[in-house]
């Protein structure tokens, strides 16, 4: 049998934590150069400061991003107060091959790890979103990754195709708590035909998959969208604020490759 064909890589941008200091320097420089794709609840917690550091982790033997998000008194960017957000994202001062366009292939790898006593709350606490730039289904994220309060807490893959969303998958959020987990989400963008998701997360310490799902015709655009972009962090509702506490989620090894599309 012949081997499988490697596809050709286009492009591969990686944000990889250095060393304590200039975060949002060294963020900004790889994700937009000379801009800022930092959404940080700074303005309301100035004597907090940076919401984004990093620091040692003894499991991956490395520097990591770490992200801060107080239940107090936090908000999104000082614009919305019944949420809080604290994310980085791809926008349109990013470079090109940043963007995600119709018919193309895109690979997004990550880690993250959230505490042992994490809480979600029954609104939505988002982890990462692939989200359309421009026309009329902007609003709602095509892909979220949210933590929701339940008996028990799960993590919910979620996805709009126009402008509500569904549940594609859903399992149990003990499996990610107190644990690094690695992501692979692959798309192919395009309407239905042409669109594919694949969505693959793994514990790194058992190598065991905890979340999976994969589905080859899917609508993976948005009606006159000129690009989709990741997101990462955490944005959460303070509608039930009573079920969240103060939270420090951990990021590592950021990667966008864009691959030849056969």
């Amino acid at each position: 049998t012949p081997l499988p064909e490697t596809p050709t890589v286009l492009s591969e941008i990686k944000l990889e934590s250095d060393e304590p200091g200039n975060t949002y320097e060294l963020i900004n420089s790889v994700l937009a150069p000379g801009y800022d794709v930092i959404e940080a609840p700074d303005c309301s917690h100035q004597d907090f400061g940076r919401h984004i550091d990093e620091v040692f982790d003894t499991e991956l033997n490395k520097n990591v991003f770490r992200f801060f998000i107080h239940k107090s008194p936090d908000t999104d960017r000082c614009i919305n107060f019944d949420r809080q957000r604290n994310e980085i994202k791809i926008y349109d001062k990013s470079p090109d091959e940043l963007k995600g366009v119709k018919n193309e292939k895109v690979v997004y790898s990550w880690k993250f790890k959230i505490a042992a006593g994490f809480k979600p709350s029954s609104n939505f606490t988002h982890l990462h979103q692939l989200k359309a730039v421009g026309g009329s289904e902007d609003s709602m994220p095509l892909i979220t990754l949210t933590a929701r309060k339940g008996s028990p807490d799960k993590l919910e893959l979620r996805y709009a195709e126009t402008t509500s969303q569904v549940t594609l998958k859903e399992v149990d959020l003990t499996l990610f708590k107190g644990h690094w987990v690695e992501v692979t989400e692959t798309v192919v963008y395009g309407e239905k035909e042409i669109g594919t998701y694949e969505i693959s997360i793994v514990a790194i310490s058992s190598a065991k998959e905890i979340l999976s799902y994969s589905n080859k015709n899917i609508r993976t655009w948005k009606t006159e969208a000129s690009f989709i972009r990741p997101k990462w962090g955490i944005y959460r509702s303070l509608i039930d604020a009573d079920s969240l506490s103060d939270e420090q989620v951990l990021f590592a090894d950021f990667k966008i490759i864009e691959l030849q599309n056969k």
